[in-house]
């Protein structure tokens, strides 16, 4: 079975209105975008360019092309890093948000960075895993007790209403990640479910589930967009 290619959503940025109408500088980045496609494969699913300064963290474009990467599960391409910023707090902040992305000049941006983050986080874990221990160890010693039945159960009941109220807010926010593309599917004249899961469906947009758009599962999105 031929494996999928992997999504992509292009992202370009120039610094002046200047540069923007000459073309000057984004032919460079398309170009070595296309080129990195051909080679390595993968499909562009949306290009989204910016004019704006990368000293500023107001970009409406980036944020366009990271919301439509949530919705498809693609991963955010750009030609240079600097083209997403130059400060280091902002990309963190791309980070911290679930973005993918993939910058043709760093390769090792991605699993550099995140890989020294994991590395810290395992770290993290193991010390309080640690202290965990010794605390109960501690409390042993003293002959204290360390918790009876009854409150595991009261425990395991607490974690599994908090797992589902997890799990229901992420379906929620990933229902109103998809809102914006229900409004265009009926602005380009769908009217029925039907037509608005096939609209869904031809931009590769995945239900909250990760799955293919039906007309219940549009109803069902809609539905759990507006409780949030």
């Amino acid at each position: 079975m031929t494996p999928a290619a992997q999504k992509f959503v292009s992202y370009f940025r120039v610094s002046t209105q200047k540069q923007g109408r000459s073309g000057l500088g984004l032919d460079a980045q398309r170009t070595a975008v296309k080129t990195h496609l051909i080679a390595n494969g993968g499909t562009e699913l949306a290009t989204f360019t910016e004019i704006e300064s990368g000293k500023s963290n107001a970009r409406p474009q980036l944020q366009a092309a990271l919301l439509r990467c949530k919705q498809t599960h693609a991963t955010l391409l750009v030609a240079k890093l600097d083209r997403l910023s130059r400060n280091a707090g902002f990309l963190m902040n791309l980070r911290d948000a679930g973005a993918k992305f993939q910058a043709l000049d760093i390769p090792e941006a991605n699993t550099l960075t995140l890989g020294v983050l994991a590395v810290l986080a395992q770290h993290e874990r193991e010390l309080i895993s640690a202290r965990t221990k010794a605390a109960l160890a501690a409390r042993r010693a003293r002959g204290l007790p360390l918790g009876t039945p009854r409150d595991l159960r009261a425990h395991a009941k607490r974690a599994s209403a908090l797992g589902c109220a997890t799990n229901s807010a992420k379906a929620r926010a990933r229902a109103a990640e998809i809102t914006p593309q229900f409004k265009a599917a009926r602005d380009a004249g769908c009217k029925s479910l039907r037509q608005i899961a096939e609209y869904l469906n031809n931009l590769q947009i995945t239900t909250p589930r990760g799955k293919s758009w039906t007309p219940t599962a549009v109803a069902n999105a809609e539905r759990l967009a507006t409780r949030t």
